[in-house]
């Protein structure tokens, strides 16, 4: 009688002595199964994170061709620069064309479809949570100032004369800006008169050199400017979208509208993310060409750029981090991995704005957080929160008032503090847009606007680490925003069903004998009538 031989071992094959030996194929298959499994997972991996990758080394090469051509050629000429250039330029062309279709549809369907008692209450939580940061990110820059002394060793090197790069602008040009009239443009600008030209320009308050009675008084004048009224149309998007909401179903059909406008830019944004990384290449690299001497200005202002750097770091690595932690108690560096490629995308394109495209659709896909919260949270967080920027100005005005042997009194501080953060509110989500705000921090405490010109020299550079805080901000926001419904609707979930019910009209029917039981009344309904409710709540 012929044995089989067992499972697990191949046939009996000779030995020397002409016994049998036993394989083991199910040992080599696990082995070699496992070989195959790790590699498809680190295949699945690459294959998923091919784009931050790709983002993460543009941002390299960016800098370190940047530096080759600069240091191989020395200065390039203004024509070639614009050639060279033209790559960044495009990608910012094709984020900023996404900006206002998302930012106004995006609102309409997000305000549309939270309740309004609902939506007041998220939007307390999250301009809270704006808030409280911004404070924290702009007492850490003074903290950081008044420790390293930027402003002292600056003097002591006394190397402003020699200074001269591209980035500076004449001193003379640098606008100045009473703090009252920087509110009241605010003001004007959340309710613009005209909402098609908010889609392209916004209202600033300027001066004119007018004499009365043989004296030269500056007279304030308003004019429109170049530049998206972001807040306006923010402010009008959430104000339609409740009123689409109040219609019933005779709004329901416009809000699908805006709804499907949304997803479809969404899919545009999708497509465009892909050339992202060849154009961050040349926006990084063209903007380091533009630098006459590098090294000299890191040198000068060296400790300067520390300050803000490191301050970034902190705010970035720890403190927004440490808050998401102990409000969610979930891994805040892996909620961080999820957004990488938008906050590479924010350090080459050096605007809020133009990174939100990509923000949301990394924080929805990548970290779980629902349509209607991002899209509601994430324009507002746009326009109103600017960490990076609040800690940035305060880190410079320090910088300034110790250049010129100012000393900063608590008053003085706490003006620094509370002017930066209430300024960083109206600051525009572009390049270099909270070098013009900075203006009015000066101007509160009175100190010369013209030392503006310093802090344009390394701008280039500490605007993108700015737009990075920024954005990461939002993106935490938004997240916390995320756990914190989460947690409503685990609390109060058979409230909630019953006020829906109670809602929604029903044809008067006798009630049955199972609507007495008290077995029903249990959470673990059907899953149809659930998802029903729901679907009728959202409506």
């Amino acid at each position: 009688m012929v044995v089989d031989p067992p499972k697990g071992f191949a046939a009996a094959e000779p030995t020397a002595n002409g016994g049998p030996e036993l394989g083991p194929t199910e040992d080599r298959g696990a082995m070699a199964g496992s070989c195959c499994a790790s590699r498809r997972q680190v295949r699945r991996c690459l294959r998923a994170n091919l784009l931050v990758l790709l983002t993460v080394v543009a941002v390299v090469a960016g800098v370190a061709l940047g530096l080759g051509v600069s240091g191989a050629s020395g200065s390039i000429t203004s024509d070639r620069l614009v050639v060279f250039a033209f790559p960044g330029e495009l990608l910012l062309r094709l984020l900023k064309m996404i900006i206002l279709p998302l930012v106004v549809c995006s609102l309409i369907s997000g305000a549309a479809s939270l309740d309004p008692s609902a939506l007041g209450r998220l939007g307390a939580w999250v301009l809270l949570f704006f808030l409280v940061t911004t404070l924290l990110a702009s007492a850490l820059g003074v903290c950081l100032a008044l420790a390293l002394q930027p402003g002292a060793a600056f003097a002591a090197l006394n190397t402003s004369a020699t200074l001269n790069t591209s980035a500076t602008q004449p001193t003379e040009k640098t606008p100045s800006k009473e703090v009252v009239d920087s509110f009241l443009d605010l003001v004007r600008n959340v309710f613009p008169s005209n909402l098609v030209s908010a889609a392209f320009s916004s209202y600033t308050t300027t001066y004119e050199d007018r004499v009365f009675n043989h004296t030269v008084v500056k007279v304030p004048v308003g004019k429109e400017v170049d530049d998206m009224n972001i807040l306006g149309l923010v402010m009008f998007a959430i104000v339609f979208g409740v009123a689409l909401r109040k219609l019933g179903p005779e709004g329901e059909l416009l809000i699908r509208f805006f709804s499907s406008f949304n997803d479809a830019t969404m899919v545009l944004v999708s497509w465009i993310m892909w050339y992202a990384p060849v154009g961050i290449l040349f926006l990084v690299a063209s903007k380091i060409m533009e630098i006459e001497d590098v090294r000299l200005l890191f040198t000068s202002l060296g400790k300067y750029i520390l300050c803000c750097l490191l301050g970034h770091a902190i705010h970035g690595l720890l403190v927004l981090p440490l808050i998401y932690f102990l409000f969610t108690r979930k891994n805040p560096y892996r909620f961080l991995w999820g957004i990488m490629t938008p906050l590479a995308t924010a350090f080459g394109t050096s605007s809020s704005s133009a990174t939100l495209p990509l923000m949301m659709k990394y924080v929805e896909e990548k970290n779980g957080v629902a349509k209607h919260i991002s899209r509601f949270i994430l324009p507002i967080g746009a326009t109103v929160n600017m960490d990076g920027a609040a800690l940035f100005q305060c880190v410079a005005a320090v910088f300034i008032a110790q250049l010129n042997q100012q000393p900063l009194d608590l008053v003085k501080i706490i003006t620094i503090l509370v002017t930066a953060t209430a300024s960083s509110v109206g600051a525009a989500g572009i390049p270099a847009g909270g070098v013009l705000t900075l203006a009015i921090i000066l101007e509160a405490i009175n100190l010369p606007v013209r030392d503006i010109s310093l802090i344009l020299a390394m701008d280039w550079l500490i605007d993108r680490s700015c737009t990075v805080i920024n954005v990461e901000g939002d993106a935490f926001g938004a997240g916390l925003l995320q756990n914190y419904v989460d947690r409503v609707k685990l609390q109060s979930s058979e409230p909630e069903l019953i006020q829906v019910k109670r809602e929604v009209p029903l044809d008067p029917l006798p009630p049955t004998a199972e609507e007495g039981n008290p077995l029903l009344k249990s959470h673990h309904g059907p899953a149809a009538n659930a998802v029903a409710c729901e679907k009728e709540s959202v409506m």
